[in-house]
């Protein structure tokens, strides 16, 4: 039987792209989606796309409602929302992923710092599970609550978590060059992001201090068993979608050759229906855009790595790797709808 699923922010870009991909899911039935709208009103009024596919109506956020419409619960909310409602949908004993970044980060103080404000439900943060399906797919086959990865750090941990993880890496910051697809700011209404401001300029933003740094040097530090420094540079493509990031390590010996590199991430990628590494060919957004793979190419020059991901932030960095994570829940194979 078709499990129901609701979405709570389904206007939004990656609300849409959650409905898109739902909607010929075959394993679920979207049953109610919910926004900021005053009055329902159907989803392909709102957005024009859905035009004769889903007779979906968006409604107001009613929590009573989702509880009892819902088996399986999107939150695709703004950051800083999302905490206001898990404590409800997790006592009701729902499936919940949440997109936001609520619930990525251990430490509520480092939350506090990120997101400059403090945490309303630390309580919940210790049962949320982080969504990187490649490397917590165990945890998350338990899981009723999973925090799903930012873009950024969706493409960047699954580029180094190899090197990380065989601890091959010197003790020296890591640097990461990352470039985004205007959708990753979301709907946001800024001058910058204005297509006029946008449209054939490209430029870095938040240098070194962006709310993802955290989150990365997170997940890298788990893996390594110590601490794991960044530096994190992300610019602004004048392009829709997607995300190019360029990694630069050091390695501790020369014991490693391009193609014995390639070899390492192959063996620890083999299980992974969405990781390509890319032997010859370096890797690009068109190859990715609207699909959820990531791609990897990985070289070495003496002792320096060069290692480049591409992904598309709206699908392996947001919806797809969401359904995924929701495919692992249920006991879905994970390339269910997402292939």
């Amino acid at each position: 039987m078709p499990v129901n699923v609701s979405i709570i922010g389904a206007t939004g870009y990656t609300g849409q792209q959650l409905l898109e991909i739902l909607l010929a899911h075959p394993k679920v039935t979207v049953t109610a989606l919910y926004s900021t709208t005053d009055e329902p009103k159907p989803i392909s009024e709102l957005v024009s796309r859905f035009y004769q596919r889903t007779s979906l109506v968006c409604q107001k956020l009613n929590i009573s409602d989702v509880i009892s419409r819902s088996d399986f619960i999107f939150l695709a909310l703004p950051h800083t929302q999302a905490m206001e409602i898990v404590p409800q949908l997790l006592a009701a004993n729902k499936y919940v992923v949440d997109l936001s970044a609520d619930y990525r980060l251990n430490n509520p103080k480092t939350y506090q710092l990120a997101y400059g404000l403090g945490h309303k439900d630390p309580a919940n943060i210790k049962k949320a599970i982080y969504g990187l399906c490649e490397l917590y797919r165990l945890k998350i086959q338990n899981a009723k609550f999973v925090a799903n990865p930012g873009c950024y750090p969706t493409a960047a941990v699954l580029g180094l978590a190899p090197l990380v993880a065989t601890d091959s890496l010197e003790d020296e910051p890591i640097i990461i060059d990352a470039k985004s697809g205007t959708s990753g700011a979301g709907k946001k209404l800024a001058p910058e992001m204005l297509f006029t401001e946008i449209d054939e300029d490209f430029h870095a933003y938040k240098v070194n201090s962006h709310q993802h740094i955290p989150e990365i040097e997170q997940e890298l530090t788990k893996l390594a068993g110590k601490k794991i420094p960044i530096t994190f540079v992300p610019h602004l493509l004048p392009v829709k979608r997607g995300i190019l990031s360029t990694m630069y390590v050091r390695l501790k010996t020369k014991s490693y050759t391009t193609p014995k590199l390639i070899s390492l991430y192959k063996k620890f990628y083999q299980k992974e229906p969405f990781i390509r590494i890319r032997d010859n060919k370096q890797v690009c957004l068109k190859d990715v855009c609207y699909t959820n793979f990531c791609d990897i190419s990985v070289q070495v020059f003496d002792r320096t790595v060069i290692v480049i991901t591409a992904i598309d932030n709206l699908i392996k960095g947001a919806s797809g790797q969401a359904v995924q994570n929701m495919n692992i829940m249920l006991g879905y194979p994970q390339t269910t709808g997402l292939l």
